[in-house]
Formats: structure tokens, sequence, C-alpha cells
């Protein structure tokens, strides 16, 4: 009975040595975590100021930065065309019934242009480059940090941000305004196709009216969100490349994240730009 009763002590004391363990190790949980995100946002923090520094000193790689610049027009040009079209269609389609409730169809130009320079050509354009240019960049760089290649440059005296990093960086804030115009372009023409040719809206005046209302600040406006966007997406693709780990899987996770945090910084700055640069 004594053996007994010393065995539930034991048992009684096991069990609450291994509950005050676990209430120690509960609240280490919240700063770990909290400092784990803080080292990551010091780290991008200090990786942005250092690309930064190399895109605005020389020397510059220009020769990688022409060839980054054509490949990533290149590859979403089409892309950029085949999206933005449709959709300049639909913004038409769905104007022109709503102001055919008021009588209103000389407006429909100016809703289109309008919509088209300040928000859907860069904002399509924007992520078509994410999915496109920054997930090849990360890809790139992710393949060379598993491989060791940008330690290998290091080791030879050459700065592996200068010449890997930075001309990457660059030909996005150059290649996504490129593309801004080229998606315009093509908006504009999918709203003519739909209005003229398919509901038969007076081409002269459709014409007319389609600047009666844009100022050159929406072009202009739009072109410099998607170098902020360029510069957005270039950054955190290379930054996610730089330090991808892991093999394979690491690369892969990499790319992930690069379209998915791109995306999501690029749509918030949208809505501070779009504020700064519209707000009546």
């Amino acid at each position: 009975m004594e053996r007994y009763e010393e065995g539930k002590d034991d048992e009684r004391e096991q069990g609450t040595t291994v509950h005050a363990r676990r209430l120690i190790r509960r609240p280490t949980f919240v700063p770990n975590a909290t400092a784990e995100l803080l080292t990551r946002i010091g780290r991008f923090g200090v990786f942005l100021g250092r690309v930064v520094w190399r895109m605005a000193t020389p020397p510059w790689n220009h020769a990688d930065f022409f060839r980054h610049t054509w490949l990533v027009a290149s590859r979403c040009i089409a892309p950029v065309i085949a999206v933005t079209f449709p959709f300049g269609m639909v913004i038409a389609l769905q104007g022109l019934s709503i102001f055919n409730l008021f009588g209103a169809q000389r407006l429909l130009p100016s809703l289109i242009t309008v919509a088209v320079l300040r928000e859907l050509a860069p904002v399509l354009a924007s992520v078509l480059v994410a999915a496109q240019g920054g997930s090849a960049f990360a890809a790139e760089l992710g393949a060379m940090c598993i491989k060791e290649e940008l330690d290998a440059t290091e080791v030879m005296a050459v700065d592996a941000l200068r010449w890997h990093v930075a001309p990457r960086v660059a030909a996005l804030v150059l290649a996504t305004p490129l593309l801004d115009v080229a998606g315009a372009i093509a908006g504009l023409a999918g709203g003519y196709t739909m209005a003229v040719s398919i509901k038969g809206e007076n081409s002269g005046v459709f014409l007319d009216h389609l600047w009666k209302f844009t100022q050159p600040f929406d072009l202009v406006g739009g072109l410099l969100k998607t170098a902020v966007f360029g510069f957005i997406i270039g950054i955190t693709a290379c930054y996610h490349g730089f330090y991808a780990k892991g093999g394979a899987a690491g690369v892969g996770k990499g790319v992930n994240d690069t379209v998915v945090h791109a995306s999501l910084a690029f749509f918030v700055a949208n809505y501070l730009l779009t504020s700064a640069f519209f707000h009546q």
C-alpha cells in the first residue's frame, strides 16, 4: 500500500513537472516568432539599402540590364495584351449598359480611358510581370544560390549584388512601364472594338470624346505607378532568390513567395499611390 502511494506521488510529481515545463515553454513561442519576424524585416531592409546603393552608384552592369529588360518585355507583352484587350471590352460593355439608361453614351470613351490608364493597364501589367519576370528572377538567383555560384562570385572579388541583383531590379523598373503602355493601347482598342464594332456606336463621337476628360497626368501617373510596382517586384524576387535555401524545394518556395508577397505589396502600394496621385 505504501509503495502504491509512493508511485502515485511520483506520477503526480512527474505530471506537475511536465505541466510546469509546458507553462514555461508557452510564453517563449511569441517572443521567438516576433524576433524571427523582426530579423527577416531587418535583413530585407539591409538588402534593400545595399541594392539601392548599387543601383545609384557606378559601375553599372549595362549588358545584363538591357538583356533582362528585353527578356521580361518580350515574354510579358503578349500576355499583357491578351489580358487587357478583353478587359477593355468588358469595361465598354458594362459602361454602355449603364450610360444607355441616361442617354449619356458619349461619356463612355472617357470612362474607358480613365479606367485603363489609371488602373487597368498598370495593375494587370504588374501582375503578369510578377508572375513571369519576378518568378523567373527568383528561380535564377535561387538556383545560383543553391549551386553556390553567388558565393563563388564573391570569392572572385566580384560584388554579387551589383553584378546579379541590381541589373534585374533596374530591368523591372524599366520593363513594367513599357508593358503598361502596351496594355493601355490594348485596353483602349478593346473598348473601341466593343463600343463601335460590336455595339454600333458612332466612331467619330467615340474618338472625339476619348480624351475629353483625360489629363496628361493620367498617363504619367500610371507610368510612375508601374515603375514603383516594378521595383517592388524586382527587390522581392531578388531577395527570395538571393537567400534561397533547402535545395529545389527551397527555390520553389522562393518563387511562390515572390509572386504572393510582391502582389500583396504592390496592391497596397497601388491604393496609396492612387490616393496620392488622383485624389480630387
